[in-house]
């Protein structure tokens, strides 16, 4: 069987949901995606996510923005998000490939210094010994944030901007791997009130 891929090339994409523990949530999530420059990704929002679609470079660099400004607002916010490489079938983004590789939203060691907590899993599907790569990338994460094992998932913890990095790393390095459709989830907790 022939590999599949995202129309004439390889797509990446995120379905995210932002969870603000706050009564003004609705302020907060659409302040945070109109803060946030899209203009390299594909973008749909409904009443469940929001889906973005194009280069790697520029999904990470999106959910990542996105999280920080919401952050900012001090707000404890829960940050759910799937992200795939290589999805058969999937062509919504064909045109955003085209964009360059330089990420629009900056980030600053202010952004860095926000803690978060995360969980993620990590899926290379159509390759055989698929736990190897997942350990190795366990592995790999341990050069951004701290690493401890969880039930069915790896916890970080760390700088927003150090979590984002590793994930995007780890993720990357597992399609170069030769995996021919790449899923990862994550969720990330920022000014828990556990913390």
């Amino acid at each position: 069987m022939a590999k599949q891929y995202c129309g004439d090339s390889v797509i990446a994409g995120a379905s995210f949901t932002i969870a603000p523990m706050s009564d003004d949530f609705i302020e907060i999530i659409t302040g945070s995606l109109e803060k946030t420059d899209t203009s390299c990704v594909w973008k749909d929002t409904d009443d469940v996510t929001t889906t973005v679609r194009g280069k790697a470079v520029h999904v990470f660099d999106v959910t990542k923005a996105i999280l920080i400004h919401a952050a900012k607002t001090g707000k404890h916010i829960a940050f759910q998000a799937t992200y795939s490489l290589g999805c058969p079938g999937d062509s919504k983004g064909d045109a955003y490939m085209a964009k360059d590789d330089k990420a629009r939203n900056e980030t600053t060691q202010d952004d860095n210094s926000q803690y978060a907590a995360a969980k993620f899993s990590l899926y290379p599907l159509g390759g055989g010994e698929y736990m190897d790569v997942i350990y190795d990338q366990i592995e790999a994460m341990k050069e951004y944030v701290t690493v401890t094992p969880a039930h069915y998932s790896t916890r970080l913890q760390g700088g927003i901007v150090d979590i984002f990095d590793g994930l995007e790393n780890v993720f990357l390095k597992t399609v170069e791997g030769g995996s021919s459709h790449t899923v990862m989830t994550v969720v990330v907790s920022v000014n828990s009130p556990s913390h």
